[in-house]
């Protein structure tokens, strides 16, 4: 009796102590992964892009939809597609930086992770007038540098809480399941557009129909935070 006893201490401290290692520090309060309220709102994200494919697939979606999402750009994306960020802006999407290069910031030095942001913030300049207030960590994976670059550079820093891995490819479908058993009032959903080809076109639809039909309101992750258990409704920012 007195190992049994023994063993929970111990396995909590093992796992305590292995969170503590990662760099995923999700329950960290320098970073939103889900906003607290009451109200029936969910934020979509979209990572990585622009791509030349996938992006105007998700962009005809959202139209279609008379949806705005957030998307976490990639700077080196950008370069390559300034013409979809630019109808990105003009269909009224939030933009937020998910950096210029789709690497570890973990790796980097304080001074790196700067770089890495600032040039992102001049791809994104150099073809709008938009000064994104948002960063993803590409990965999600962050640190004490990350979170302190980030900062001093007025960002607010955004994870997710619903992640449905549509980047492995799965069937589209199983996209949709992930997404709807996940999502609660305040949740930030995780999709892409970086690459192609996805399911994430085709879930995507399906999503916002199902959401609107359990009484969701689709919002940007701006808006999201606005409501942080202060508003009982989304008009009148």
């Amino acid at each position: 009796m007195k190992t049994r006893r023994l063993l929970l201490p111990v396995l909590v401290f093992m796992v305590a102590a292995a969170v503590g290692t990662r760099p995923e520090l999700w329950r960290d309060e320098q970073v939103v992964s889900h906003v607290s309220t009451a109200v029936r709102a969910v934020a979509l994200t979209i990572d990585d892009g622009p791509h030349y494919k996938t992006t105007p697939e998700v962009l005809a979606v959202l139209k279609e939809k008379g949806v705005r999402a957030t998307f976490f750009v990639l700077g080196e994306n950008v370069d390559r597609r300034p013409e979809l960020l630019a109808r990105e802006v003009a269909d009224g999407h939030e933009i937020a930086v998910h950096g210029y290069h789709h690497i570890s910031l973990t790796r980097q030095d304080k001074a790196a992770v700067a770089a890495e942001l600032e040039r992102a913030e001049q791809a994104i300049g150099r073809g709008t007038a938009v000064k994104p207030r948002l960063f993803r960590p590409p990965g999600g994976h962050y640190n004490a540098a990350v979170v302190a670059a980030a900062r001093e550079r007025g960002y607010t820093m955004v994870l997710w809480d619903v992640d449905p891995h549509d980047w492995a490819r799965p069937p589209a479908e199983d996209v949709v399941k992930t997404v709807l058993r996940q999502a609660t009032p305040g949740s930030i959903v995780l999709l892409h557009d970086g690459q192609y080809p996805l399911p994430t076109p085709r879930a995507l639809a399906i999503i916002i129909d199902r959401l609107r039909a359990e009484g969701y309101e689709l919002v940007t992750v701006s808006e999201l935070l606005r409501l942080n258990e202060r508003r009982p409704a989304l008009g009148g920012f």
